[in-house]
């Protein structure tokens, strides 16, 4: 894969623009939390082939965003009752 970290970071944080991620209630650093990611992903990706890349990349993005929206859910109960 001809991706570098710095590259990957990059793209990914592009997403971000359409739903953005509360980073001043976090205690992570935002760039260093996405070159992070991006190395664990390059890492794990660059000693497959080409078919299971896209296989292992379709799979963990479904398991992310069901990840997300249950989060979400959480989050809209959450706030629900406290008001």
């Amino acid at each position: 894969m001809n991706l570098s970290v710095e590259e990957l970071a990059t793209l990914a944080q592009e997403v971000e623009i359409t739903d953005p991620i509360e980073w001043d209630m976090l205690s992570v650093d935002e760039s260093t939390s996405y070159k992070l990611m991006a190395a664990s992903v390059l890492e794990l990706f660059g000693n497959m082939e080409k078919d299971q890349q896209l296989t292992i990349a379709l799979a963990s993005i479904t398991k992310l965003l069901v990840e997300n929206f249950v989060l979400n859910l959480k989050l809209e109960t959450r706030d629900g009752q406290e008001h």
